[in-house]
């Protein structure tokens, strides 16, 4: 059993990257990204999820994030995990190398991704990433759309045999999910997706959300996170609030359209208009378009007061 206090835990911001007309990352905006989220005094910052685009960049452009990130991070005192994910094994070992250097609260990986793993291949892979992190922590990432979306169950019998891995990232379910992940997770600090982090909290499930109601706002998403603790009924009264919007504005660009789950984690930042990121993702991705965003702006304000701070 994993330990039961979770020292990663809360409202976790996404770094987007600002992406430039000619492919390139603008890095003075990405430094002023990081520090509003450090004056928005979210629980923590995490660089290369889904939204980070850690799949669609350099090396070096890599390396240069990271030390971005953890720089202004520890100048500020404010907890940063890395996100090391890559589909190929050999980067992302090396990622994880590299990540485990800068002293992050934890590291984030995914399992490789061309061909799924088998139980033991994920337990023999977790665990040499876990011993080159030298003592830092690991955050397992299974989306959705990773090529093996593994069960409670599942998931369970993997973390039994890898010490080294505290936490997962992934997406919740209808009761009968939460009862098998407190059947068989135990202790494990689960991220659930933001916009039903209220409900993960109130299940008992949830150590927090590395989320894409921050991407919307860093501000009113920690604001919401920290009435969890203290008035429940209104917190989930807010997340139907925010689930509605989602499905109803949100989700359709991709149902319908195509679009990804980066594009759409930066259309929300777009629509909060809180940091210099944009919509655009890098070729060959495509990205919603800025009047989308003030469009969406007039209708979140109506509809999210409390969320759009």
């Amino acid at each position: 059993m994993k330990s039961a206090e979770h020292a990663i835990k809360g409202n976790w911001a996404s770094l987007l990257l600002p992406i430039e007309a000619d492919d390139s990352i603008e890095f003075s905006k990405l430094g002023a990204e990081i520090d509003i989220l450090i004056d928005a005094k979210v629980d923590g910052i995490y660089s290369n999820g889904t939204a980070g685009e850690f799949h669609n960049q350099t090396e070096e452009e890599f390396d240069r994030i990271q030390l971005m990130l953890a720089e202004r991070c520890r100048k500020a005192g404010m907890p940063f995990v890395i996100g090391a994910c890559q589909p190929d094994p050999t980067i992302m070992l090396n990622r994880v190398r590299r990540a485990a250097t800068l002293g992050p609260a934890a590291i984030q990986v995914i399992l490789p991704d061309w061909w799924p793993l088998t139980d033991e291949e994920a337990i023999d892979y977790l665990n040499r990433a876990s011993g080159i992190a030298n003592g830092i922590p690991l955050i397992l990432y299974n989306p959705p759309h990773a090529k093996r979306v593994l069960s409670p169950k599942e998931l369970g019998a993997i973390l039994a045999e890898t010490p080294g891995v505290i936490g997962v990232k992934l997406a919740d379910g209808d009761s009968t999910w939460y009862a098998e992940s407190r059947e068989h997770l135990p202790g494990v600090a689960l991220f659930v997706p933001g916009h039903h982090l209220a409900t993960g909290i109130r299940e008992g499930v949830a150590a927090g959300a590395f989320s894409n109601v921050a991407c919307l706002s860093p501000r009113g998403a920690q604001r919401w996170t920290d009435l969890m603790q203290t008035d429940m009924d209104a917190a989930i009264e807010t997340e139907q609030r925010i689930c509605k919007f989602m499905d109803q504005h949100i989700v359709p660009f991709r149902q319908k359209s195509g679009y990804s789950n980066a594009a759409l984690d930066k259309l929300l930042c777009a629509i909060g208009n809180w940091g210099p990121v944009g919509t655009r993702l890098r070729f060959p991705y495509r990205w919603i378009g800025e009047d989308e965003a003030q469009r969406l702006r007039a209708v979140a304000e109506q509809e999210l007061t409390d969320i759009m701070i």
